[in-house]
């Protein structure tokens, strides 16, 4: 029997390998100099870590706890912004835990993720913004997790936003002006640079 055969059914934690990919091949670069103009160069701004709940209580607690062990981070509550009496949400009502990770924490936290689904994403997870949202089933599917009864299973969604030198011009407080156009970051950037850099498949 091979020792791939001897590890299945162990029930041992998995690792990923270092650089995100499912097999630890290289993967693609995509540098400035690569790119031409610096300031078109992009890169990952901020990944968010999302469990929705739907109530207050124990299972916000879990909810807290599975953020805290997959992103080492402290997560933050979310609030329900609207009021449906079909689903009992009251707006302002505890609905989820959330994470934001930013620049190196929210690349690596990215790839692991992308290593949990094989290095593949829908191509209609992409919005007109080039940023992009996917889920993953269970917090046990990341590395160096079990399975713990008293936590249960939890699945979460991740939403990855890019950008580019020059959005500050957008956000800052004063004289503030709108980015062009042709600045901004598309849907057929965003995946051309998801494929160059991680590797990763975007499925049609």
């Amino acid at each position: 029997m091979s020792g791939a055969e001897k590890g299945k059914g162990t029930g041992s934690a998995k690792s990923a390998p270092k650089d995100g990919t499912k097999d630890g091949t290289p993967t693609g670069t995509h540098t400035k100099a690569k790119v031409g103009n610096p300031n078109r160069a992009f890169r990952i701004e901020k990944v968010v870590v999302n469990i929705g709940v739907g109530e207050a209580g124990e299972r916000m607690v879990k909810a807290s706890s599975v953020l805290k062990m997959i992103t080492g981070r402290t997560s933050v509550q979310t609030l329900s912004k609207t009021t449906n009496k079909d689903l009992g949400i009251r707006k302002g009502m505890p609905i989820g835990q959330k994470v934001t990770l930013r620049r190196k924490a929210a690349e690596d936290f990215f790839k692991t993720a992308m290593w949990v689904r094989g290095n593949r994403i829908a191509d209609y997870s992409f919005d007109q913004d080039g940023n992009c949202s996917f889920g993953v089933a269970d917090y046990t599917d990341f590395p160096n997790q079990r399975y713990d009864p008293e936590i249960g299973i939890f699945g979460m969604s991740l939403s990855v936003s890019f950008t580019r030198p020059g959005k500050r011009v957008h956000t800052r407080r004063r004289a503030a002006r709108r980015i062009p156009e042709t600045h901004r970051i598309n849907p057929k950037e965003a995946k051309a640079f998801l494929r160059e850099k991680y590797g990763i498949e975007v499925v049609e």
